[in-house]
């Protein structure tokens, strides 16, 4: 384009020059176009060197550890009768990958939950129902051309000395508790609205949009009819509950792989009373998610849904914060349930734990994972509940609690024949269940075993399952980023 720009521009300007001065300038500006285009190697005598390129240098992400690519044995290799597992590992690779040294925290949670409560006030901020303040959301680009609306996030939220309007905006997200007369956040506001893109279905032959290329074999007629599509979709009602449906038509663009989902982010605190009847655990409903004492534990009472969420708000927020158009940024993303077995044993087929050992304490008895030693008996191991996250020794790839602690969801769906429908290259089952689906049809892979568990189900080769809109307080989750490039790890592994 820019050749044709000049070549324009030079033959207005030279439009009375005889034909000689016209070519012989055309030449040098041809050849100068080719130049600048020249492969870095340099000229090559006629032969195909390949274009060169710059890309953008992905650095290290935050309290991430990279785990290099790699194959083993997944699943138990040997039958427990007692135990009641059956040998059924079946060798599988999986590529590199960036995974959090550590299970998400209160903290890094709490901050996914005070930026949606913060996005409310900014969109309220800017509703004239509330003074209708601009400078919170931008609408126009510097020329003042009308844009797509964005929340305008360099403008700070008057917290200290509000006037009237940004006053009922701030507190509309705040409700006052019934009983206490305390101030509170109003956790039934607190909705997320994403979209995700679904790259795989798009991909797929069967729904492409020019039949031709659906299929290829010759000896077949081409097929005429559109290919039916599933799509997620959600939205709020008047009464400011969520609706979702998932809506199957037929293909008529890549808009239909768009799917929308709005989610409640906060974690249900009362899981601490429903998953233990007759038990006092009143103290962790109030404080746990919500008392700086326990920021750098775990986040539990989170589901599947949920720690989707999150780690799309995480990826948006990454790119945000890079300030550059056109840097690509791999998502931040739930694990698949053989990248988890394979981070978890570091590799190594031949153990079935984070350690090598079969026992989950060294010599000296000192624990390798919080969970349940005993029976009755939690704090043997020196806590009750949950720990905080990186007490115990990470094992051989730098991961921390890969065992105990908190079960840990996984991106791959559940279902007893799962080992016949994966493939053996980056094995995943993924099935995104409709409302109306069977809740059969709605069971995500756990792994790792929790506080509560015995030693038996913190084995690493072991799959266990949870409904994906269940909240447990024995299940959070990390997060993983699939590795740019080919740059080999430093994680040492043993023999």
């Amino acid at each position: 384009m820019n050749l044709q720009l000049s070549v324009s521009k030079y033959f207005h300007s030279r439009r009375n020059s005889g034909r000689i001065g016209l070519t012989s300038a055309l030449l040098c500006l041809l050849c100068a176009f080719s130049s600048c285009m020249a492969p870095r190697s340099g000229g090559a005598g006629g032969e195909v060197t390949g274009v060169g390129g710059s890309s953008f240098a992905e650095p290290t992400p935050y309290g991430m550890v990279l785990v290099d690519r790699g194959a083993y044995r997944m699943g138990p290799a040997k039958d427990d009768s007692v135990a009641g597992i059956t040998a059924n590992n079946r060798g599988v690779s999986v590529d590199a990958f960036w995974m959090d040294e550590t299970e998400v925290t209160n903290s890094k949670y709490k901050q996914f939950v005070f930026w949606v409560r913060d996005s409310i006030i900014r969109e309220r901020l800017a509703d004239p129902s509330f003074g209708g303040n601009e400078a919170f959301k931008i609408e126009e680009d510097r020329e003042g051309n009308p844009i797509t609306p964005y929340l305008n996030w360099n403008r700070p939220i008057p917290w200290r000395n509000p006037n009237e309007d940004e006053a009922r905006a701030i507190e509309s997200v705040y409700r006052t508790n019934p009983i206490t007369g305390r101030r509170e956040l109003d956790p039934t506001q607190l909705n997320y609205r994403y979209e995700i893109f679904n790259h795989t279905e798009a991909a797929k032959r069967k729904n492409r949009l020019d039949p031709t290329r659906r299929e290829y074999n010759t000896d077949k007629p081409i097929p005429t009819e559109l290919p039916t599509i599933s799509k997620d979709t959600a939205y709020l009602s008047e009464d400011g509950e969520i609706i979702r449906e998932t809506i199957t038509r037929p293909l008529t663009g890549d808009y239909d792989f768009l799917n929308t989902y709005i989610v409640n982010v906060y974690p249900d605190t009362t899981a601490w009373i429903n998953d233990f009847e007759n038990a006092y655990n009143e103290p962790y409903t109030r404080l746990y998610f919500s008392h700086a004492g326990y920021n750098d534990y775990p986040v539990v009472g989170v589901s599947w849904e949920q720690a989707n969420a999150f780690s799309n708000w995480r990826t948006d927020y990454l790119r945000r914060s890079l300030g550059r158009e056109g840097v690509y940024v791999e998502p931040f993303r739930l694990p698949t349930e053989a990248e988890w077995e394979y981070a978890a044993r570091a590799g190594n087929s031949e153990s079935a734990y984070p350690w090598e050992e079969t026992l989950p304490y060294d010599e000296r008895g000192c624990f390798y994972a919080n969970f349940k030693p005993m029976d009755g008996d939690f704090v043997r191991d020196g806590h009750v509940i949950t720990s905080a996250v990186g007490t115990f020794k990470p094992n051989d790839f730098g991961l921390y609690d890969m065992a105990g602690n908190v079960s840990e969801w996984t991106s791959t769906a559940y279902t007893e024949s799962i080992n016949k429908l994966t493939s053996d290259l980056n094995p995943e089952y993924r099935y995104d269940a409709a409302k109306e689906d069977p809740y059969k049809m709605k069971r995500k892979i756990v792994r790792g075993g929790s506080w509560k568990d015995v030693a038996q189900n913190l084995r690493s080769d072991l799959r266990m399952w949870e409904y994906q809109n269940e909240q447990r307080s024995y299940i959070g989750f990390r997060n993983v980023r699939s590795q740019i490039g080919f740059a080999k790890g430093t994680q040492k592994r043993k023999k």
